[in-house]
């Protein structure tokens, strides 16, 4: 009898693991689209896997709607605390770029709000609407779920959805082609080893903002560099020690192409822009070594 038991407990454990492991790749994509961080959506997910356990599974009608609800709900408290962490943040605040084509775990279903043109405006919504428009846009859920899960109506996270849209229709250019932008972001890189202040200058676009992410544990601006000659002059200035010993290795985070640079074997920065028809309008600089775990 006690060993019937236990073999029911273990096939109903299994069981749970099974549904959990299908839908954890949307969970990761809900969580790292909400945070910018791979490492916090991680532990989210971990916490969802917890109540996922503990929870009366019989009672459940819609796994993917109980396990879709409990992580968006925890990643709108989880961004809550994190607005209040950045503003002590020191320096820029750029996401942890992620590995899109080769992390199964973030397994994007849409490509919708993984850019990080698109990852720094969401940053400026509220944590609500930012749920709203992921779980909209990115995973196409209908509104009457959106509202259940955000426990709301209809009519009000269609009004989250709207204004997120336009928000970030204001706030971003149309971004250029996956091979354009991978254009532009070689021969940046080019042009900044070299320190070629002209060359430059036809690259950005005229109110080019540079951004460093060094989190404080790693030597970068503190402030944003701003116009096309200011951020031109910049990379000039640092160009003849910052490059020595450095090797480019072009690679994708985030849907978009990166550049990877390691001195002595180890990946010390990651640099990739966000590009229009004007060219390129920001440059961004993730140094801070705990945000490059995921594609060093």
């Amino acid at each position: 009898m006690r060993g019937r038991i236990l073999q029911l407990m273990t096939e109903e454990l299994d069981d749970a693991v099974a549904v959990f492991d299908a839908v954890r790749p949307r969970l990761m994509g809900i969580a790292y689209r909400m945070l910018g961080s791979h490492a916090e959506a991680e532990d989210l997910v971990q916490e969802v896997w917890l109540r996922w356990q503990a929870a009366d599974r019989s009672a459940v009608q819609s796994p993917v709607a109980y396990l879709s609800t409990a992580v968006t709900r925890l990643a709108i408290n989880a961004s809550q605390s994190a607005r209040a962490r950045r503003e002590t943040y020191i320096g820029p605040w750029l996401p942890e770029p992620v590995d899109t084509s080769a992390d199964p775990y973030l397994g994007a279903e849409r490509g919708e709000a993984l850019s990080f043109a698109v990852l720094l405006v969401l940053e400026r919504l509220s944590p609500t609407e930012r749920a709203a428009y992921i779980l909209r846009e990115a995973f196409d859920y209908p509104y009457d779920e959106l509202a259940a899960m955000l426990q709301s109506t209809e009519p009000a996270v269609r009004q989250l959805v709207s204004r997120a849209r336009k928000r970030i229709r204001a706030e971003r250019r149309t971004e250029v082609s996956g091979a354009q932008q991978k254009t532009l972001l070689t021969a940046f890189i080019a042009a900044a080893r070299a320190g070629d202040v002209s060359v430059l200058e036809e690259l950005l676009a005229k109110d080019a903002i540079s951004y460093s992410d060094g989190g404080g544990a790693a030597r970068a601006s503190k402030f944003p560099v701003v116009g096309r000659l200011h951020v031109a002059k910049y990379h000039r200035a640092f160009h003849q020690h910052f490059w020595i010993g450095v090797e480019v290795e072009f690679g994708t985070a985030n849907g978009r192409a990166v550049a990877m640079l390691r001195r002595d074997g180890e990946v010390f920065a990651v640099c990739t822009v966000t590009a229009s028809d004007e060219g390129i309008d920001e440059v961004l600089w993730q140094m801070n070594p705990a945000k490059l775990t995921t594609v060093a």
